[in-house]
């Protein structure tokens, strides 16, 4: 991949896409492709396809997904089938059809059995019942895995898999219904914290950059906190889902795209394979090795947010898989290996939160 290559960033507006387009940028690569979900629809077959044939992009960074958090996957579970399965077909079978050198596809370590060994390393893949709640979302990420590898081997294309862990940082949706745990975490406590300090101005600012189902900052008092209340927030305290006793891995945004970057530069198909009599988890983890529990990082954000009031769990809510912590020892074998650690991180989100309007969320 030289800096003058043709580079597709799909999704290059979200979470995931903009980091990557940010550390291209950084590391002088000139040539990169952007386009909006209103500009083009990859759920669209016929528009993939004349975006492809006209464009051309020699690489292609698949990030491009419809996300959400555990709230957001256990209610729009077609949603999250149906729209992950249309975006990746288009695209894989598109930068085969039209010759791409090199696809980075992005899924997820949700793909794990609920009860898979911990750490996760990529092995795990297919050996147990997945975890319920984001099930839908899951399935289309496993199915994105097994068409990189079966054009790989039918086609001898190079489509390498990666799984990031629970990823944070800017342009992430801070939607107080379809977020992920973190993000949605730091706008409970921050909103919580400004209705304890009185600080009205700063509550309507808040609604204003994100309103929250139509409610912004120029409805009545009464109407934001009826609304907040819906979502646990209150002037003294804030109530979460589940038991507050899971553990997570988090990973930086920032670090997932310098990862991805090193495997698109320096990672192909067949360096993956282990057996080639049966090609599989050729994907490969993206992660830390390290976790926190849900309690203890909401202590943290309330610490770092300076936040004195009182955090609940709710306990009859699900709280999803207890643990989920990744192996990324495949990847560190690579030559990879994080370099934000979750406190630094979190003041990075915080910091990033206060200073940006949203991105409209969804379709990353």
């Amino acid at each position: 991949m030289n800096l003058d290559s043709k580079i597709y960033i799909a999704g290059h507006r979200g979470l995931v896409g903009s980091a990557i387009w940010k550390q291209l940028k950084s590391k002088g690569y000139t040539n990169l492709i952007g386009k909006t979900s209103s500009e083009l629809n990859l759920m669209d077959a016929v528009a993939t396809q004349k975006f492809f044939e006209e464009e051309k992009p020699e690489y292609v960074f698949l990030a491009a997904a419809h996300v959400g958090g555990i709230m957001a996957n256990n209610t729009y579970r077609a949603d999250f089938i149906y729209n992950n399965l249309q975006i990746q077909q288009n695209v894989i079978y598109n930068a085969y059809q039209f010759g791409v050198k090199k696809l980075l596809f992005l899924g997820s370590t949700c793909i794990y059995p609920k009860e898979a060994t911990q750490p996760i390393n990529e092995d795990e893949l297919l050996t147990n019942v997945l975890e319920y709640t984001n099930e839908p979302y899951a399935i289309a990420k496993i199915a994105g895995i097994k068409l990189c590898e079966s054009f790989n081997i039918q086609y001898d294309t190079n489509f390498i898999s990666v799984m990031p862990t629970n990823l944070y940082g800017p342009n992430d949706n801070f939607d107080l219904e379809k977020s992920h745990v973190l993000p949605a975490m730091i706008r409970k406590i921050f909103l919580s914290k400004c209705l304890m300090d009185n600080n009205i101005d700063l509550l309507r600012k808040d609604f204003d950059k994100r309103p929250v189902e139509g409610i912004n900052g120029e409805h009545s008092l009464e109407e934001i906190k009826a609304i907040l209340s819906k979502y646990g927030v209150f002037e003294n305290r804030v109530e979460l889902w589940g038991t507050g006793k899971p553990m997570r891995e988090f990973l930086w945004s920032e670090d997932m795209a310098d990862a991805c970057i090193y495997v698109m530069q320096n990672v192909d198909f067949k360096d993956l394979i282990k057996d080639k009599k049966e090609i599989r988890n050729t994907h490969i983890n993206i992660g830390t090795g390290s976790d926190i529990t849900i309690k203890d990082l909401s202590s943290l954000i309330a610490r770092i947010i300076d936040y004195k009031g009182s955090i609940s769990f709710d306990s009859s809510k699900p709280d999803g898989t207890m643990k989920k912590l990744t192996d990324p020892s495949k990847l560190n074998r690579l030559g990879w290996k994080h370099q934000i650690e979750i406190e630094e991180g979190v003041q990075r989100m915080y910091d990033w939160y206060l200073n940006n309007a949203e991105k409209s969320g969804g379709i990353l």
